[in-house]
């Protein structure tokens, strides 16, 4: 007997996606206020989230933040990072929890990864600390305008 694997999401999985990119309700219970319109309760919305999220189906869920709104920081950073050294290099780089986004990329700049914090002071401070730590200048880029850019993905 061939039994087939019960596939990573079904089609309520992709819906709630669907419906949970962009506008999620600011309520008293944003899940309920989710889960009416989709013909299903607030608790299997709320596990199925957490379902989908357990097994990496959803890396994230939560609010997008502007930092600089609330006294914060973010600038793009990148280094030049010699091949040998490279996995030390980020992992060096990943310990801090200031970085978030840390990329591989085919340029002389091969690590690229983005440097949030509470301040402004607190690039610098990060940016140092990097340095420091891995021998390695690190390039800041901070953002010089904003845009919109509002990206949805189709389940």
């Amino acid at each position: 007997m061939n039994k087939r694997a019960k596939p990573l999401v079904d089609t309520l999985d992709r819906t709630i996606i669907n419906a949970l990119q962009g506008g999620f309700p600011v309520c008293e219970r944003p899940f309920a206020a989710v889960a009416e319109p989709l013909g299903i309760g607030e608790e299997e919305l709320i596990a199925r989230v957490e379902r989908l999220l357990a097994n990496g189906l959803l890396t994230r869920f939560g609010p997008m933040f502007q930092i600089e709104r609330l006294g914060g920081s973010f600038c793009l950073a990148a280094m030049a990072v010699p091949e040998e050294d490279f996995e030390r290099v980020a992992a060096q780089v990943n310990a801090l929890p200031q970085v978030a986004h840390n990329y591989r990329r085919e340029h002389a700049l091969n690590m690229w990864f983005v440097l949030a914090t509470e301040t402004a002071a607190g690039i610098e401070t990060a940016a140092r600390a990097i340095e420091t730590a891995t021998g390695l200048e690190v390039f800041r880029f901070p953002k010089e305008r904003e845009y919109f850019v509002e990206m949805r993905l189709r389940a």
